[in-house]
């Protein structure tokens, strides 16, 4: 099964993320597809197909963690390569969920290769085509998100199963923080 670790968002950030993606939605030049409500979550670790075996000797070691509870807050929109656009990101901002994510990538060494670089961002929409690659960036530009705080208290272990309506995630197991 296909296997990521991630964090979950409440509801309210669920909400500004889709006023932001409304926005974005309303700008032209742009051909492309916005995140679902309910695939929304902060990637921590992409896993990738693991087995039963392989699947209890993680959730054993991720259980190891321990970290106090945090909270982390929404920042601005981008893109990873401007020159090839293809996912529009909002930047997750707190020291924290980096320290979260290493210590994640400490835990399972010599299981996984660790995060080469990684950025703690939210993927709220998959672009197809883009008419104008600079205008398209300054528009997004301009899209302001609030300054919402994100209470993180637990991550998840979750599953992926892509269906003809795109993927669909399936929690494995929680990990409570604190």
């Amino acid at each position: 099964m296909r296997c990521f670790i991630a964090i979950d968002l409440t509801r309210d950030v669920r909400d500004e993320i889709e006023r932001v993606q409304q926005e974005l939605l309303a700008r032209k030049g742009w051909a492309g597809k916005v995140t679902e409500r309910e695939n929304l979550h902060l990637t921590l670790k992409f896993l990738g197909e693991i087995d039963e075996g392989k699947l209890k000797e993680v959730i054993s070691k991720l259980r190891e963690i321990q970290m106090p509870d945090f909270s982390c807050y929404l920042g601005n929109l981008g893109v990873f390569t401007p020159s090839l656009i293809k996912i529009v990101w909002i930047h997750i901002i707190g020291k924290e969920v980096l320290e979260l994510q290493k210590q994640i990538d400490d835990k399972l060494r010599g299981m996984f290769p660790p995060e080469a670089r990684f950025m703690s961002h939210l993927t709220i929409a998959r672009v197809k085509s883009v008419n104008d690659k600079k205008l398209f960036l300054d528009e997004i530009g301009k899209i302001k998100t609030q300054n919402l705080k994100i209470p993180i208290r637990e991550f998840c272990l979750m599953k992926s199963e892509l269906g003809e309506n795109g993927p669909s995630y399936m929690e494995i197991e929680k990990f409570r923080l604190g």
